[in-house]
């Protein structure tokens, strides 16, 4: 299933020509592809930079229509593994959500583990969430950096100054950043601005 942003932008060659909700964004995305001799258009992900491939033909209605359907093979598959969760819960099991899978320990992990008060999967449920929120900085500023060199690298990978822009992304060199962005087409420049700010310590939240 493909995911489709709350919010996007799309880029007509090098200039913006929508940012915001996806609806909004299609529509002006449809209007410039139906121009003649339109530049090709480009739709990111506000969030990961990841491409977004919309549906464009026919109407605008019937575009529109196609974002405000949901994916019924998808929903189908969703509700098929509800009932298979529900199916394998035992009577009075409590409904945690919680996911059964392998977990391969050397035997002194083990009797460790089974010697905690709640047992293995309480233990190891607590160890998961204390490493998340020891990484979550570490992890923000990574998923900021790879969103960035994702946008930099299919906008501005032919631009003078690409290499070292992107050196200085995971640098954490914020004004080298800017340096070597200044003279791209302002546009594609203020965009990747945006995306690196995210990943330069200055701006992004400390570790916990």
């Amino acid at each position: 299933m493909t995911t489709l942003p709350a919010t996007c932008t799309a880029f007509e060659g090098v200039r913006r020509i929508a940012s915001g909700a996806l609806k909004d964004v299609a529509l002006s995305v449809k209007a410039a592809t139906e121009r003649d001799g339109a530049a090709p258009v480009l739709i990111f992900d506000d969030l990961t930079s990841l491409p977004v491939e919309l549906d464009l033909r026919g109407s605008t209605g019937d575009m529109l229509a196609r974002l405000a359907e949901p994916d019924s093979a998808d929903a189908h598959q969703t509700q098929n593994a509800n009932r298979e969760a529900g199916a394998s819960r035992g009577r009075g099991r409590p409904k945690l959500g919680v996911v059964a899978r392998e977990v391969t320990l050397l035997p002194r992990h083990w009797e460790w583990l089974n010697g905690q008060p709640g047992g293995a999967s309480v233990v190891l449920r607590k160890l998961v969430d204390a490493a998340r929120v020891a990484s979550e900085g570490k992890d923000r500023v990574r998923h900021a950096q790879e969103a960035a060199y994702r946008f930099m690298t299919a906008m501005a990978g032919d631009f003078a100054g690409y290499e070292e822009a992107t050196r200085a992304l995971y640098a954490d060199d914020a004004l080298r950043f800017d340096a070597m962005t200044a003279a791209w087409p302002v546009d594609v420049r203020d965009h990747a601005r945006m995306l690196a700010k995210r990943a330069f310590s200055s701006d992004a939240p400390e570790d916990a």
